[in-house]
């Protein structure tokens, strides 16, 4: 039996259409692609995802905390020496999940931005920073220093590149034909270049740069289709074979709430924290959910510069991976974002949803 609703799919497209930008979008629903189409572009043109790609360096770390190598509460430094001063010995692995490492830059977003297609800079950077808050006290959003400082502790945990751990850990397991933690000579004809509109057009320039499309940046850079996006998420749910990525416990310890309402100090939103991803439910404010206003407290993803979203539904079995090229002003391309979730939610609210023991619809 067809468990979606198909005009009410038809209708979600709609409102990628109606944006008239280059995106793909991509929907599986209980383990079955419902919805996979792409628009100005190809089904094999590679996006750079913006923080929609930040959890698969979480996937990562959750792997080798699985097999022992990792410990949460581990501070960063044990494994990283020269990580020390500033307050930065005691960063744990779990502050720097729960972005609350206190270390949101590694002393300005425009040094960090201009630092990050240069790993060794960056990571030199990071280890002369000093914490802008006690770790652990707050959240407070680390936009380009997650990346380098999951990337460099697995790197030293592993003695494997970053490059190789994508594909070891996280592609190769879950299926992904088009996922890379950077573009190589032979990838970069296929790279979607930023559509240059509007409050994107800087953004846009910096992005389509070939040494930031050749650059390993974990936190930001990773390209990939909106079909390896959604089925990135599906191998993390239960229809998928179990263990597929992270056996349940660990996702559930992953997908546990550590921030509910207070406001991001970095980001200056509301945003409901986990372990490594962003969750979905209702929480403080007005501004729009990426994952949608209806969606459900147990829902987890990852937002991208409101550019790209990934994300899923445990109790509707349903991955989404939505990747778009153009950049326009925030507050629209959240309620962009948000519409196009509650929209596909709604074609599939009535016949899949299971609410889960003791939470709120």
């Amino acid at each position: 039996m067809d468990e979606v609703d198909r005009q009410a799919l038809d209708a979600a497209w709609a409102l990628v259409e109606a944006r008239r930008a280059p995106a793909q979008l991509c929907v599986i629903s209980r383990g079955a692609v419902v919805l996979d189409r792409c628009l100005r572009t190809g089904p094999d043109r590679l996006f750079w995802a913006f923080s929609a790609g930040k959890p698969v360096t979480s996937v990562i770390v959750w792997r080798l905390v699985e097999r022992g190598l990792l410990d949460l509460d581990d501070p960063l430094c044990r494994r990283w020496p020269e990580f020390v001063g500033g307050g930065k010995e005691e960063i744990t692995v779990r502050h720097v999940l729960q972005h609350r490492s206190g270390l949101p830059t590694a002393g300005s977003l425009l040094g960090d931005v201009f630092a990050m297609t240069d790993w060794e800079t960056s990571i030199r950077r990071l280890e002369r920073a000093s914490c802008r808050y006690r770790p652990g006290s707050v959240p407070a959003y680390q936009f380009l220093s997650y990346g380098f400082l999951l990337g460099e502790l697995v790197q030293r945990v592993t003695g494997q590149t970053f490059t190789e751990l994508v594909q070891l850990e996280v592609c190769g397991p879950a299926g992904l034909a088009d996922t890379y933690a950077h573009l190589v000579d032979a990838l970069l004809p296929r790279a979607q270049l930023m559509v240059r509109r509007g409050g994107g057009a800087v953004v846009g320039s910096w992005v389509n740069r070939r040494d930031v499309r050749e650059a390993v940046i974990p936190a930001g850079g990773i390209s990939t289709t909106a079909h390896d996006l959604a089925t990135f998420y599906a191998a993390l749910l239960p229809d998928h074979a179990p263990g597929t990525l992270l056996a349940p416990a660990t996702l559930a310890e992953a997908t546990r709430p550590t921030t509910e309402t207070e406001l991001d100090r970095f980001a200056r939103l509301h945003i409901r924290w986990a372990q490594g991803f962003q969750l979905g439910g209702p929480r403080p404010g007005r501004m729009p959910i990426p994952l949608g206003a209806t969606s459900s407290p147990r829902a987890f993803g990852h937002n991208g510069s409101h550019v790209c979203l990934g994300w899923a539904d445990p109790d509707r079995g349903l991955a989404v991976g939505y990747v778009t090229a153009a950049m326009t002003r925030a507050d629209r391309d959240m309620a962009h974002m948000q519409q196009l979730s509650d929209a596909i939610l709604a074609a599939t609210r009535d016949r899949n949803h299971r609410q889960a023991p003791g939470r709120p619809s």
